[in-house]
């Protein structure tokens, strides 16, 4: 069952996301939910991708786990657990059960923590450009897919709605207001993505670059990871057999949607165009070989 907007009746629901549907649960925390919808250039694309939002949420889950094994690193993970759901919530397992999670209460932070490893996307954009990557100045003569001397931390804003916006580090200093939870960002997603890409390299899987989302707990003030991690959603997983430099790699991610995209004459703002029947069967069968390699 295809899954692009809900609602549960008797439970408020917070906000709704490009990708998620948050509803407060009140003391038992906040009910994530992924839905089967596709975000392509900060645009809602009007066609599901069938299973997708049960590879983000087995995805994410994997990952959380992995991290706290590996560093301990805080995240908002409760469970993901049906059977462990708040009864509440038992009349909806038909909507629910495999694309939920249970998570704590916080408030998220208002910026992407995007860290890059290979030239690719925006950066690349940016570096054909101008040589730096939101004020990272790279070597000359970089190929698109390059690997970076050292992995960077390029964040962003964070936009609900329309294009979220890369920026330097005083900016992103600037718009946290506090430049010692700055730091402890950077140092997280910089860690985060070093666990990742080693994990993700011993099952054959380049992780080009990905972002992550902080959010301050509500209880005790700590900063933990929140949303999602390390998913075709939010980050570019290519294939090690086929990678080269010099070109867009095949991919385990959206980015085949956004080169399908790229195609036309489309000017990336709403209504975003419907994508064919054989684009929607690869890109799910994309996310599913994700899911599937990164968790065997």
């Amino acid at each position: 069952m295809d899954v692009t907007t809900l609602d549960l009746p008797g439970i408020p629901k917070l906000r709704s996301g490009k990708v998620r549907e948050v509803f407060d649960l009140g003391a038992d925390g906040y009910l994530l939910v992924a839905t089967d919808r596709l975000s392509a250039f900060d645009c809602i694309l009007p066609d599901p991708i069938p299973g997708k939002g049960e590879v983000l949420t087995q995805l994410s889950t994997f990952w959380f786990r992995h991290l706290r094994a590996h560093d301990g690193i805080p995240d908002h993970l409760v469970t993901a657990n049906f059977a462990e759901f708040p009864a509440s919530l038992r009349p909806f397992e038909a909507q629910l059960a495999g694309r939920s999670m249970l998570v704590q209460r916080a408030r998220p932070l208002p910026v992407e923590c995007i860290v890059r490893g290979y030239l690719a996307g925006s950066g690349w954009k940016e570096y054909q450009a101008t040589g730096s990557v939101c004020g990272h100045r790279l070597p000359p003569g970089l190929q698109l897919a390059d690997p970076l001397p050292e992995p960077i931390f390029t964040p962003a804003t964070k936009a609900e709605s329309g294009h979220d916006e890369n920026i330097d580090w005083p900016r992103f200093v600037e718009v946290l207001g506090d430049e010692t939870v700055a730091v402890s960002l950077r140092a997280a997603s910089l860690l985060i993505y070093a666990l990742g890409a080693r994990h993700a390299a011993e099952r054959g899987v380049i992780i080009a670059d990905t972002k992550f989302e902080f959010g301050v707990d509500e209880l005790d003030g700590e900063i933990m990871l929140i949303d999602e991690c390390l998913t075709p959603d939010s980050s570019r997983f290519w294939p090690a057999a086929d990678y080269r430099p010099g070109i867009s790699p095949p991919s385990y991610d959206k980015q085949f949607v956004r080169d399908y995209l790229e195609t036309l004459a489309w000017d990336k703002t709403p209504p975003a165009p419907r994508l064919p029947p054989e684009i929607i069967t690869k890109t799910s069968a994309k996310y599913q070989e994700a899911l599937r390699v990164i968790t065997e």
